[in-house]
C-alpha cells in the first residue's frame, strides 16, 4: 500500500488546530503584555526621574500615579492610620497615614509619612509627631491598590488598616473629600545618613516584573513542538504505509 503525499488524519488533525490557536493567541497576548509593560515602567521611571511639582487642587488624569509631587498644608496630628503588617529593611513595622489639610482648598491629602519598626513588645515604636504649622511635604503621588484577596478586612472601629482605603479613611477622619492618591513622603537628609527618626519615608516601592517575552516564547515554543510532533506523527504513519502490511 502506497500513501501518495501527506494526508492529515482527522482526530489529530482536531486536536492540532484548536490547541495551536490557543498557543499562538497566548504567545501574542504575551507580546501585547510586553509592550504595555514596557511603557508602564518607563512612563514610572520617568515620573520618579523628574523633577517634584506642585499637586494640582484636582486630579483628573486617571494615570496621574508614580509622580513626584509637592503638597503644602496643615497635617492633621489627631488622626494616624496606621498600615499593619509593612516590612523595611527585613524588620517588621507600620506605615502612618496622614491627613493634610491643603492651603490652596482642595481636598485633603493622605500623607504616607513613612515606617514605624515594632518594639520588643510587638506594638509600634514611639514616633515623631507630624510638625506643626504649615508643612510642605514632598513625596511620590500612588494610586492606592485595591484590597488583595489575601489581604485582611480593615477595622475602622480599632483603627487597624491592612490597605489604604482613602473613602473610609477620609470618613473616620471627618472629611468631606478627599484626594484619589496618596503621597508617599520622601526621605529626609537624616535616612541617607542613617540618623532618621521613624516614621522613615521613602517607602515606595517599585514591583513590576516583565517577563511577558519569556512567556511569549514559551507559548511560541509549545506551538512549534505541538507542530513537529504532528508532523513526526504523520511521517511515521507514512512510512509504515509505505513498506505495507508485510514488511
Amino acid at each position: 500500500m502506497t500513501v501518495r503525499g501527506f494526508r492529515p488524519e482527522f482526530w489529530p488533525t482536531v486536536f492540532l488546530i484548536p490547541a495551536l490557536a490557543l498557543m499562538l493567541g497566548l504567545g501574542i497576548w504575551q507580546l501585547e503584555r510586553l509592550a504595555w509593560k514596557t511603557d508602564l515602567i518607563d512612563r514610572i521611571e520617568r515620573g520618579l526621574a523628574a523633577p517634584p511639582v506642585p499637586l494640582p487642587a484636582r486630579i483628573d488624569d486617571p494615570g496621574f500615579d508614580y509622580r513626584r509631587v509637592t503638597v503644602t498644608g496643615r497635617l492633621d496630628a489627631l488622626h494616624a492610620f496606621p498600615l499593619l503588617a509593612r516590612v523595611h529593611d527585613g524588620a517588621a513595622g507600620i506605615q502612618v497615614v496622614t491627613p493634610l489639610l491643603r492651603d490652596d482648598g482642595g481636598p485633603a491629602v493622605m500623607i504616607n509619612r513613612g515606617w514605624v519598626p515594632l518594639g520588643p513588645d510587638g506594638k509600634p515604636a514611639a514616633y515623631d509627631p507630624p510638625p506643626e504649622g504649615t508643612v510642605t511635604v514632598e513625596g511620590v503621588a500612588r494610586r492606592p491598590l485595591p484590597q488583595g484577596w489575601m489581604q485582611p478586612d480593615n477595622s475602622p472601629a480599632t483603627n487597624e488598616w491592612f490597605w489604604t482605603d482613602l473613602p473610609t479613611m477620609a470618613a473616620a477622619a471627618g472629611l468631606d473629600e478627599v484626594a484619589p492618591i496618596v503621597v508617599e513622603q520622601s526621605a529626609g537628609p537624616e535616612a541617607s545618613a542613617g540618623r532618621a527618626r521613624p516614621p522613615i519615608g521613602g517607602q515606595t516601592q517599585i514591583n513590576l516584573p516583565n517577563d511577558h517575552l519569556q512567556y511569549a516564547i514559551t507559548w511560541f515554543g509549545f506551538a512549534v513542538i505541538l507542530i513537529a510532533i504532528y508532523l513526526l506523527h504523520h511521517l511515521r504513519r507514512g512510512r509504515t504505509a509505505r513498506k505495507g502490511p508485510d514488511a
